[in-house]
């Protein structure tokens, strides 16, 4: 059979998961950098192929009944995925750490792992195996497939968690299901992201940030019928190589998802040019400030790996559309670069959070995802090099394949490149963007983005 994505998921049971050792109610306040996030939830899934030779002791039942035991250990730890947010006084969101617990839902659909048509999520993932979230910071579904596979897949807070720590939360939790300690212990020291005082802050900063209240008009689509859409792709690590090599020009050595985020500015400059009346067009890419804000200091450096929540900025590039289709792949390289620069020194990290004490307590939000009706088409690039889908073994074996997945609903476009499970090298790109640049992406550049099949991943051995 091909792929598959008309199919039923019926569910068999919900609950809620607290966690086994509860602490004390108390309040969790938002960091300056959790405050910059809006209110949307992000989707990450994992597929299992059904486990061969361990007799009943691997039915789904009793792969569930292991899911939940780790789960309510690994809460003691990752308390903020069982709490809820709340407003205070002055209408700032807080988390109320009163373990509230984790939807559980247990499901069965009716196909088989082999013919999920992986590369339209929309229609095989979003709704079916992936669980919309209705209360509280964290949902999770596990759902039996037909051929007695197992897809795992969390829906989570974006405000309470970036992927970093969603990574750390989700490899505990596989830890405690292999009945192993935990090998990192997440810090919730929110003092690490105090702002400075007085506060310094670069001129910069309001090009890439701005308060709501200044928010642009929405954006008219190009055609009505056109809309953001998510699909997924398989790249191979000899076009990687061979775009990283086009990208470096010079002795400028330019890394591969500068290279890829080039490449991909390339693409949706031409889409610009055939169909929209843009004379410019905007790329963001998504930086962690770990590493920035624990430089100088082994201790802080320490509790920075370890810290959950949001160390995010989103610095970003504006280009004329005729530019970025004329000159060469290394050109375009080069801007990445520059506008990348900027943000990825402690100093930038410092500056953004005392840039949001300054405007607190009104909300605030990246510039780019914030795409108004005179600006061109714009689109984030989040490297998802960190994606530890390997590590997600619940005692089962690894997924045979694992994604984020965020439709997050705005008018800015959102690519994720993560490592695939079957190849070293190979990467695996989520994208959520408009229909029409998806559609010219697969024509015009077949060779490096291939739609995502099974084929592509291990199915030795079963299914």
């Amino acid at each position: 059979m091909g792929a598959e994505r008309d199919y039923t998921v019926t569910v068999s049971k919900k609950e809620v998961v607290a966690a086994v050792l509860p602490l004390q109610e108390h309040w969790l306040p938002f960091s300056n950098l959790d405050l910059l996030l809006p209110a949307v939830d992000v989707g990450v899934f994992f597929c299992y192929k059904k486990a061969v030779g361990v007799g009943d002791a691997m039915s789904f039942g009793s792969m569930v009944s292991v899911l939940k035991k780790a789960m309510a250990q690994a809460l003691v730890s990752y308390y903020a995925f069982a709490s809820e947010v709340v407003p205070n006084t002055v209408g700032e969101p807080e988390l109320v750490c009163n373990n509230r617990g984790v939807d559980f839902i247990e499901a069965y659909a009716d196909v088989e792992l082999r013919n999920l048509d992986l590369h339209n999520p929309d229609e095989s993932i979003e709704g079916k195996l992936v669980p919309k979230k209705k209360q509280g910071v964290l949902s999770v579904q596990a759902t039996e497939l037909r051929c007695g596979g197992l897809v795992v897949a969390c829906t989570f807070d974006h405000r309470i968690a970036d992927a970093y720590s969603a990574n750390m939360f989700l490899v505990s939790w596989a830890e405690m299901a292999r009945s192993k300690s935990i090998s990192v212990v997440p810090s919730f020291r929110r003092s690490l992201l105090n702002p400075r005082r007085p506060g310094r802050i670069d001129p910069s900063l309001d090009d890439m940030y701005m308060p709501i209240s200044s928010l642009p008009p929405p954006k008219q689509h190009h055609q009505a019928t056109d809309q953001l859409i998510s699909r997924i792709y398989y790249i191979a690590a000899e076009q990687l190589n061979e775009l990283q090599s086009l990208a470096c020009s010079n002795g400028y050595k330019r890394t591969k998802i500068e290279s890829f985020s080039a490449f991909l500015w390339k693409m949706v400059a031409l889409v610009a040019a055939k169909d929209d009346d843009s004379e410019v067009t905007k790329m963001g890419i998504v930086v962690d400030g770990r590493g920035r804000l624990g430089e100088g200091d082994k201790d802080r450096a320490s509790l920075m790996s370890c810290y959950f929540g949001n160390v995010l900025s989103i610095p970003y590039g504006s280009q004329r559309v005729n530019e970025l289709i004329e000159r060469p792949l290394s050109w375009v390289a080069n801007q990445v670069h520059n506008f990348l620069d900027q943000a990825v020194t402690k100093e930038h990290f410092l500056g953004l959070i005392d840039w949001v004490e300054a405007h607190r307590p009104e909300p605030a939000l990246a510039k780019i995802y914030s795409n108004g009706s005179d600006d061109g088409p714009a689109f984030v690039v989040s490297s998802g090099q960190r994606f530890p889908v390997s590590k997600v073994d619940f005692g089962w074996g690894c997924p045979v394949f694992g994604s984020y997945h965020f439709p997050w609903g705005g008018d800015a476009g959102y690519v994720m490149p993560m490592p695939s499970p079957a190849r070293e090298g190979d990467w695996v790109v989520y994208m959520h963007l408009f229909k029409r640049q998806l559609d010219l992406i697969e024509t015009e550049a077949s060779h490096v983005f291939r739609p995502l099949t099974f084929d592509y991943l291990d199915f030795s051995g079963s299914n």
